[in-house]
């Protein structure tokens, strides 16, 4: 059940603009390899601009309030943002979650195809997703 961070997600409520600063003035590459197909029918149907240092990616996605009331989730990914991190074993680290009394959301494959995610709060309310790829889609 090892975890490691895999990206950041910022959000804004202009992805173009973001997309810039983070390429133009920070000098990040545009992420072309693994990424996620997003569901867009599934409750988040935002623009999402990926950008990378070569290692960590950071997902600049559109703003969106609503996506966990149209999901039916309890955790929003996208109204504030999140800090994401994969893991070789997800069943073991929901399990994990659970005997440490520990809600989460599980999205599934709601929002990405061929990644099973969950969502829970840190005790200052910020939001971490752990995901796991997943040969489902």
């Amino acid at each position: 059940m090892k975890l490691k961070l895999h990206h950041v997600n910022l959000v804004t409520d202009d992805v173009a603009r973001m997309d810039a600063f983070y390429r133009d003035i920070l000098g990040l590459d545009r992420e072309t390899d693994g990424l996620p197909t997003l569901e867009k029918k599934k409750g988040y149907a935002g623009d999402v601009a990926f950008v990378t240092d070569g290692a960590i990616q950071t997902h600049l996605a559109q703003k969106d309030p609503l996506a966990g009331f149209r999901s039916g989730q309890m955790v929003n990914p996208v109204s504030h943002g999140h800090i994401a991190y994969r893991t070789d074993d997800l069943a073991a680290f929901k399990a994990h979650l659970d005997a440490q009394d520990i809600p989460y959301a599980d999205w599934g494959h709601q929002a990405v195809e061929g990644w099973d995610q969950i969502f829970f709060y840190d005790p200052d309310g910020n939001v971490i997703e752990v995901h796991q790829v997943s040969d489902t889609t």
